[in-house]
């Protein structure tokens, strides 16, 4: 695997530095200007960058399990997602945050093993992280069906983030002035779709229609 990525970096280098002569540019002026930030979840299979075919410095990324934003708790404590969100919109004037969310969430199976009553394997950290989401659980309805339980379980956290990121009272200031813009996507993994819940949206709709069989 490392050689893999040894060989990787040989490709972008290439590709990148020897025929982008504007990309290569910006390094030499250490500019970086991204619009967009996206906060998504670790799962190696919603990479951003190629999901949405962004080139090297397009897109100000963070990536935490289940794509969870915490609610603006400024303390003493370390906040990794806090500090990159201020960072963004504070100091790179970012207007565009994207919560990034997806099928098959290992991180929002804590929650929904929690909803139906089951145990699964303990993982201390993670189980203390996915309490951020824990409000999640009294969006959805009480009679949702089990094999429904997933998708509406990931499109409520979804919507707790944005209303986390609405707790910020920079983020706030700026959305209520229109300079900054939060959006809620979901990933189809099954049908490649993309399904939206802007700022404020009680419900998702599909932005990206699934692949025609």
């Amino acid at each position: 695997m490392v050689k893999k990525l040894i060989d990787g970096f040989k490709d972008f280098r290439e590709s990148f530095f020897g025929t982008d002569q504007k990309f290569e540019k910006n390094f030499e002026t250490r500019e970086h200007k991204p619009k967009t930030m996206i906060i998504a979840c670790s799962d190696a299979r919603v990479d951003p960058a190629i999901l949405f075919d962004s080139n090297p410095g397009e897109l100000f990324v963070v990536r935490n399990v289940a794509n969870l934003v915490p609610p603006h708790c400024p303390n003493q404590e370390q906040h990794g997602a806090s500090a990159a969100i201020e960072y963004a919109v504070l100091e790179l004037g970012i207007r565009e945050i994207v919560v990034l969310g997806h099928a098959f969430c290992g991180g929002i199976n804590v929650l929904k093993s929690q909803v139906l009553g089951k145990t699964i394997n303990p993982l201390e950290n993670v189980e203390h992280w996915m309490k951020i989401a824990e409000p999640a659980k009294s969006m959805i309805c009480k009679n949702t069906e089990e094999h429904e339980l997933s998708r509406e379980l990931e499109w409520a956290s979804i919507k707790n983030s944005l209303q986390n990121l609405n707790e910020f009272p920079w983020i706030n200031e700026l959305v209520a002035i229109g300079e900054l813009k939060l959006y809620g996507w979901w990933f189809d993994m099954d049908n490649g779709a993309v399904w939206s819940c802007g700022n404020g949206d009680k419900e998702f709709s599909q932005i990206i229609p699934e692949i025609p069989l």
